[in-house]
């Protein structure tokens, strides 16, 4: 019989040498798809209790598979709600604990959200899972540092850099990344100091952001665009075979208007686009598990490093058919609504038209004639002004019959005494005729009492002007300045609802050249491309009342050049230009002062869930 001496010694020889392979054991070779059906525990806290099943939510493997994939170093994610993004998230992290720890930090909006993501969904959907319990510890943890046995998980809001900024990481989170606050002048967007902290681990890095879209200027939609392939969810139809992305305007129901919403849903069906079959809501359950990602764009010819998943909200197993018609039917009228259907359901950025200017859009509408010459067929100039702190940004533009205008000429001054000049200069169409800028609108909003000084002594062809602060009846109106000891008091100020007449541009930057287009010279710059697109129209709510104002697209976007051609077609429209055609009719009359929306150009804001085919 064995001592105790020599059993104790047994024992301990036996437990080092179970140690010894716990410890010398190689991790599992499994993907985090893998992983999550092997020891992921979802608990009953979710919609979905126990154990993972991929046959749940089977367009999430490829998502998740993505990050145990070593070339693969970003991963993006845009989704609908109620997909499943943040638990394919939970599934990634679990993953990092258990089979390759190292430091790793998730980023919320602000400190408030992380700590209450901490506490109320993070530690406790990780610690269900026992493979990740084992290895938490629990006494070692702070609310925004959960410690795990070779790593910690920093928990942090965007809003403080300091902290974003002062941990190197090698996992790199975001959930809801478009409600991070954007770049400020002095500090660079959480987003990117976020992600310098990964530099430490150049090869083998993984920064993981999801979120429903909001504005294409947002993070998400940015990241996708950047990304090195875009992905899509296809699915075969049962009927014909062919694989296609599920796709909203394949949701048919009754037209009849006369019906109630519900009703008209309850008749919702998908149809396959190629071969006019009925798929049912149980079909789709099916072909969901057949389904694959495919790169619908790519950069390049290797294997992307930064790849984006997108999904709406179709695919989800939760939804039928009438669920999302009828959302639609019930939000299509109020843009509100509709923003958070496009946004929410369909995982779609919102834009508020149905045109989008852009950069391009100003270079496409270039004519033949070159900078500082006027096109024959004009018959006024009018000029625009914007006054800065240090500098005025100045426009000239040509104007003929049918509110046809082109920008002959356009520059940044050093003073106004400049702008005098220029707009006092002898411009020449190519015929030999000579033209002369009639009436120039003057930004009084900055450097007033210049402004009015300078008006004062030009008063046979410049008016100061200033942007209304709120909407207006009229797109501008002519008031008196009141300004006492000041040289202009008495004088005439125009008011403009400057939204307005943003709105004009727009609907006719959208037309192709000709008459009613909105052109400018051949050889046009990017720089006043870029300004005279740098803002876009967007709801947003006023108290209790929801509005569509324009708001710069970007932060700190340069919009002077904008500001200058509202001046200059504000000019022009005091000086008739509507009427310019009737200039040698007999029946002429003289055009009113005091100008009116005019509803053509506001069509292109109407009708704007057109193309969401109702």
């Amino acid at each position: 019989m064995p001592g105790k001496k020599q059993l104790s010694r047994q024992r301990t020889a036996n437990l080092f040498k179970k140690t010894l392979k716990k410890c010398l054991k190689s991790p599992e070779k499994l993907t985090v798809s893998q992983w999550a059906e092997k020891y992921r525990d979802l608990g009953n806290t979710s919609a979905i209790s126990g154990k993972w099943s991929n046959d749940m939510t089977p367009y999430l493997v490829g998502i998740m598979d993505a990050f145990s994939d070593p070339y693969i170093q970003e991963i993006n994610f845009v989704k609908p709600t109620q997909v499943g993004g943040t638990e394919c998230m939970n599934n990634m992290i679990g993953y990092a604990i258990t089979q390759s720890p190292a430091p790793m930090m998730m980023v919320y909006p602000t400190d408030e959200a992380a700590k209450d993501m901490s506490k109320d969904r993070i530690v406790p959907s990780l610690t269900m899972t026992e493979a990740i319990k084992e290895v938490y510890d629990e006494k070692k943890s702070k609310q925004q540092a959960l410690k795990f046995k070779g790593m910690t998980l920093y928990i942090t809001g965007a809003g403080n850099p300091n902290k974003v900024a002062s941990k190197p990481v090698k996992y790199l989170f975001f959930d809801e990344i478009d409600k991070l606050p954007g770049a400020s002048q002095k500090e660079a967007s959480p987003y990117n100091l976020a992600r310098e902290r990964t530099r430490t681990y150049p090869y083998s890095k993984k920064i993981y952001t999801c979120c429903t879209p909001t504005l294409k200027t947002n993070y998400v939609w940015k990241i996708h665009e950047a990304a090195e392939a875009q992905k899509e969810f296809f699915v075969p139809c049962p009927h014909c075979g062919s694989y296609f992305v599920f796709n909203f305007h394949q949701i048919k129901y009754s037209e009849d208007k006369s019906l109630s919403n519900e009703v008209r849903a309850a008749t919702a069906e998908y149809v396959c686009k190629e071969c006019g079959c009925t798929i049912t809501d149980k079909d789709k359950i099916k072909i969901l598990r057949k389904g694959i990602w495919k790169d619908t764009k790519k950069k390049g010819n290797g294997k992307p490093r930064t790849v984006s998943f997108h999904l709406n909200c179709l695919v989800s197993r939760f939804l039928t058919w009438k669920d999302i018609a009828l959302e639609f039917l019930n939000s299509h009228d109020d843009p509100e609504q509709l923003q958070n259907f496009v946004n929410s359901w369909l995982a779609e950025p919102w834009e508020e038209t149905k045109v989008n200017a852009s950069v391009q859009t100003v270079l496409d509408r270039q004519t033949d004639t070159p900078e500082l010459v006027v096109p024959d067929w004009a018959k006024m100039l009018t000029g625009g002004v914007d006054v800065q702190e240090n500098c005025v940004y100045w426009t000239i533009r040509a104007w003929g019959d049918h509110i046809t205008s082109q920008n002959i000429a356009h520059g940044q001054a050093l003073s106004l005494n400049e702008v005098e000049t220029i707009m006092n200069y002898d411009f020449k169409k190519k015929n030999g005729d000579i033209a002369q800028v009639e009436l120039c609108l003057v930004d009084s909003g900055d450097q007033t009492d210049d402004v009015y000084e300078f008006v004062a002594y030009n008063l046979d062809w410049a008016l100061p002007c200033k942007g209304s602060s709120h909407a207006m009846i009229a797109d501008f109106k002519i008031s008196k300045i009141n300004k006492e000891n000041s040289k202009a008091y008495g004088q005439e100020l125009v008011i403009i609802d400057t939204g307005k007449y943003k709105d004009k541009i727009a609907s006719r930057l959208q037309r192709k050249n000709g008459q009613g287009s909105w052109m400018v010279f051949r050889g046009c710059d990017e720089t006043y491309a870029q300004q005279v697109t740098a803002e876009h129209k967007v709801t947003a709510r006023n108290g209790k009342k929801v509005e569509k104002v324009w708001v710069p697209k970007t932060s700190h976007a340069d919009n002077h050049y904008l500001d200058a051609e509202v001046y200059a077609f504000c000019a022009a429209e005091i000086k008739g230009v509507k009427y310019l055609y009737l200039e040698g009719k007999e029946e002429a009359e003289v055009a009113p002062v005091q100008q009116q929306s005019d509803p053509a150009d506001d069509e292109w804001l109407t009708n704007n869930n057109d193309w969401l085919g109702e």
